[in-house]
């Protein structure tokens, strides 16, 4: 199996501006709109990205080839990120990568959970800046894969495109609308985007969609004004 981190040891050292040269980031996320501001944070930091958007994408990968970092989502519309992260952990046939756990939906104990898998870190979504993301991935990296000298700080915050929003909420969508045994996997899908756009509205119909799904009562009414919502932002963004 390739090893990224043996590989960027040989070819390819890091530099100020680009920190993350040579390694290579697995991001394993559903939402395209979360990975594409992943993606733009690795191209600021000179990492290359592959995407995985379900834990049989991710373990697909990784029986391939071995990152240096994997970003972990931990709600997958196959499972939790948590069982990938534990995964990645124990596995001690090469290099262990760093492993960065990331959700944007609201729960108690998710990044405990997380953390006592084997994860390195949890960071909330939106993951956006620049700066916090390499500061994230560098410590936890041998020091002789750190840039030489003063590192130069980016202060950038990343605004992913907007079509991966559509995309985002064109499947959630389709998701509401086979029924409700979609209401798990998206209720959290959509707390995060949510936070990811800082879209108060969305939030709110989030919010209403979890509490329906938690008591069992208005499920069908708050799946329909949540499709009302996302179908309305729809509408505004094609005529934009």
């Amino acid at each position: 199996m390739p090893d990224d981190i043996a590989f960027m040891t040989l070819t390819t050292h890091a530099t100020a501006q680009r920190p993350l040269l040579g390694l290579t980031v697995l991001v394993v996320e559903d939402s395209r709109f979360a990975s594409e501001a992943v993606r733009l944070l690795c191209i600021r930091s000179g990492a290359r990205i592959r995407r995985a958007d379900s834990l049989t994408a991710a373990r697909r990968h990784l029986r391939v080839y071995r990152p240096s970092v994997v970003v972990v989502d931990l709600g997958l519309p196959d499972g939790s990120g948590v069982d990938l992260i534990a995964e990645v952990a124990r596995d001690g046939k090469t290099v262990r990568p760093v492993i960065i756990a990331t959700s944007g939906a609201d729960g108690d104990g998710l990044a405990e959970a997380a953390i006592a898998a084997g994860a390195d870190e949890f960071l909330p979504k939106p993951i956006a800046s620049v700066c916090a993301f390499q500061q994230t991935i560098l410590k936890h990296l041998p020091e002789d894969m750190h840039p030489n000298g003063p590192r130069l700080l980016n202060h950038e915050v990343v605004v992913p495109d907007p079509i991966a929003l559509n995309e985002d909420l064109s499947h959630l969508d389709e998701l509401l609308g086979s029924g409700l045994d979609a209401l798990p996997y998206v209720a959290p899908f959509l707390q995060g985007l949510a936070r990811l756009t800082s879209d108060e509205k969305l939030a709110e119909v989030s919010r209403k969609l979890t509490q329906a799904l938690t008591s069992g009562a208005g499920r069908r009414e708050a799946i329909q004004a949540t499709r009302d919502l996302i179908q309305q932002r729809l509408k505004v963004r094609e005529l934009v």
